[in-house]
Order: structure tokens, then C-alpha cells, then sequence
């Protein structure tokens, strides 16, 4: 089987919640849409599940994106030389990722071990832009975001990474004729179409995932593609098509 889930942000109890309802087998695999970290109170926890789970497949979302332009630079040590050294752009990349929620995982990332700060590092490191997928005849395009300055003649291959993790997927339209996009990133709960906030929203070509994990009213959700059955981290049932 094949699940997806996506902006899990911190959100750690939540996604254990799904995990025990969808119950991973060792020929599943989870497609995890970015945003792991920033917002929730343990981002590094979850960072640590997944990087033990052999079945699960990052992508990176535009937390992970901030969180590698500025960690690396956080392990240096601090003196008078390292501190001159700060350029321009170097403080803006930590301005932005501030503004954006970095805290809890700056709190948790400080109480590692170089070595393990450094695997989490290289960990978000390999997290993937997009993933194509094949799943009972339907095609999937897995992505964080959207396709930004989409064009049906542009190759996947030539978007840049801000245009797939920072640039919101349009619901009104399908991109793509035989392929359905499944993204995080837009919170279903903002979505104006979705009939249902806080829950996973299906429309033509689309399927938006992020349900608002981190925000009052939002929730963890997970698809399996194979079925349709949704998982959500506060729920029982599992609803399908």
C-alpha cells in the first residue's frame, strides 16, 4: 500500500496517533510531503521516527528548506571571528526561518550531540523535490507545495526548488491531464473550495493533504492511495471515497 501524509510541523503525538490507525506494513510505504519540523512542540522527535521507519520517503517542504540554509551555520562556533563573518544574506535566511516558527526545533536541535545534530543534517539533506508515482493505473505527482509558474510544456525537472515548496498549488484548476497532484503546504482549513476544513480535500486533478496539524480547529491526515481511506490523527474511523 501506499499512504501519504504531509506538514506534520512538530506535531508528534498526532503522528504516532496515525501511524498505530494505518498500521505500516514492511512492503508499504509512506510518502511524507515536507514540513516535519518548525511550529509544533517536538519537531526533532519526529524528524528521529522517520528517520527510523526504512519505509518512509521524505520530500522536502519549505521548513526543511529554511532549516538547511541556517543549521549548518548554527553548528559553527561562536567567536568574535565567526561573528564578523556573518554576512547579509546569512541573517536574513535566519530572520525569515524565525518568523516562520523555527523555535521548538532550535530548543530540541541544541540538546543533541554533534554527531546527532549532524545526522539530522544530512537526514534533511536527502529529503527529495518531488516524487512521480504509479498506483492501480492512477499517476500521482507527489509534491510539498505546487507547481509555481506552471506550464503544461514545462519538464518537471525544471522547476526550481522554491517554485515546488514555497509556491500554493491551485485548486481551480488540474494541472495535468492523467496525473493527480498531492500536496501539503495550503492548510485545508483556508482552502475557500473545501467543504470540509480541517480534512483531507479532493477536488479534479488535486489532492490537499496538510490538515492543519499545528492550528486550532486542524488535524494530522493520511491517504492511502491505493484505497482512498483517510486517517486522521483524531478520529477512529477511517473514511473512504
Amino acid at each position: 500500500m501506499t499512504y501519504v501524509i504531509s506538514d506534520i510541523h512538530g506535531e508528534y503525538a498526532k503522528l504516532r496517533a496515525v501511524l498505530s490507525k494505518v498500521g505500516l506494513k514492511p512492503e508499504d510505504t509512506l510518502f511524507v510531503l515536507g514540513d516535519v519540523i518548525d511550529r509544533g512542540p517536538d519537531p526533532i522527535k519526529c524528524l528521529q521516527l522517520l528517520m527510523a521507519m526504512p519505509n518512509a520517503v521524505c520530500l522536502a517542504g519549505n521548513h526543511e528548506v529554511m532549516a538547511l540554509d541556517c543549521l549548518p551555520f548554527l553548528l559553527q562556533e561562536v567567536t568574535d571571528e565567526s561573528v564578523e563573518q556573518i554576512s547579509q544574506p546569512q541573517v536574513d535566511q535566519l530572520l525569515r526561518w524565525g518568523v516562520n516558527g523555527n523555535s521548538s526545533t532550535l530548543d530540541e536541535f541544541e540538546l543533541l550531540g554533534a554527531e546527532e545534530r549532524q545526522d539530522i543534517i544530512d537526514f534533511i539533506g536527502e529529503f527529495l523535490p518531488y516524487v512521480q508515482v504509479e498506483v492501480q493505473g492512477q499517476k500521482y505527482l507527489l509534491v510539498h507545495a505546487g507547481l509555481g509558474d506552471f506550464r503544461p510544456d514545462r519538464a518537471l525537472d525544471d522547476y526550481r526548488l522554491d517554485e515546488l515548496v514555497w509556491k500554493r498549488a491551485d485548486y481551480s484548476k488540474p494541472y495535468f491531464k492523467d496525473t493527480i497532484v498531492v500536496s501539503g503546504h495550503t492548510p485545508t482549513l483556508v482552502i475557500d473550495e473545501c467543504s470540509r476544513p480541517g480534512y483531507i480535500f479532493r477536488t479534479e486533478g488535486h489532492i490537499a493533504i496538510d490538515c492543519g496539524a499545528c492550528f486550532p480547529g486542524g488535524r494530522l491526515g493520511c491517504i492511502c492511495l491505493d484505497t482512498g481511506e483517510e486517517f486522521y490523527s483524531d478520529e477512529q474511523q477511517a473514511a473512504g471515497l
